[in-house]
């Protein structure tokens, strides 16, 4: 094959579709990942290297389903953007509940590492092997925000899958990065338009950035030789309340 491959989780909206969409305007063939098949329909079309495979990252059955496709289409898999996740409903710590917590931890961290696994043993199993994993973390996995706790909890737990994967990877050419975002303009990001909670209490309106920024810095990763790795890497809207929060 000429063009190389990449799943993209989440890619039925906002970062996800920007990234996929990026890639494929880059000349790679792209696994489009997502619960919902009209809306990955969307994104591929008028792409013909773009597929979409509906699947539940929650669900190992899924997941191995959804990579067994891939690889059996496409023959390798050179680049996984493991995307997918959720925010959960804000409320103060004491009062979260147990399910809105546990279908954040299953989205966010399950589903990561589901994917991640998946992809590891067909990078490491592969001719030529190996291959390239980046991690969609958030600035919450480094400063979380107020009534956020499963949230904040998950993403700081990605940063750790991140390394352990990249620690584990070195002997099978698999790299690992993540990427941490701040307030791209989709419609995850909405309430930052329109006013959101901050550390001290006030409500304030945070800058936005183009979500095509962040697929910019995606693309940049993923170009990468596999004996180059960008570990971390952070991109946020310039002014957003980030540095110095609260």
């Amino acid at each position: 094959m000429s063009a190389q491959v990449a799943v993209v989780t989440g890619a039925g909206s906002g970062i996800g579709r920007a990234v996929a969409r990026a890639l494929l305007d880059a000349g790679w063939e792209v696994a489009l990942a997502g619960r919902r098949a009209e809306a990955l329909r969307e994104t591929a079309a008028g792409r013909p290297a773009a597929h979409a495979v509906p699947a539940d990252v929650r669900s190992p059955e899924s997941v191995a389903a959804l990579f067994a496709q891939v690889t059996e289409h496409a023959g390798r898999i050179d680049l996984l953007f493991n995307n997918a996740g959720i925010g959960g409903p804000p409320a103060p710590f004491a009062d979260v509940e147990w399910n809105d917590w546990q279908a954040v931890v299953d989205t966010n961290l399950h589903g990561a590492f589901l994917c991640a696994q998946a992809a590891f043993r067909v990078m490491r199993d592969q001719r030529p092997r190996g291959g390239r994993i980046i991690n969609n973390g958030s600035i919450a996995a480094h400063v979380p925000r107020p009534h956020a706790a499963a949230y904040a909890a998950t993403k700081h737990a990605v940063t750790g899958l991140t390394k352990a994967i990249a620690l584990d990877g070195r002997e099978h050419d698999v790299a690992c990065g993540q990427i941490d975002i701040g307030n791209a303009a989709t419609e995850m990001a909405a309430p930052m338009r329109a006013g959101i909670l901050q550390a001290d209490g006030r409500v304030a309106a945070e800058p936005t950035m183009d979500v095509r920024h962040v697929a910019d810095a995606v693309l940049a990763m993923a170009r990468l030789p596999l004996d180059a790795n960008v570990q971390f890497m952070t991109v946020t809207a310039t002014k957003m309340p980030y540095i110095g929060r609260g």
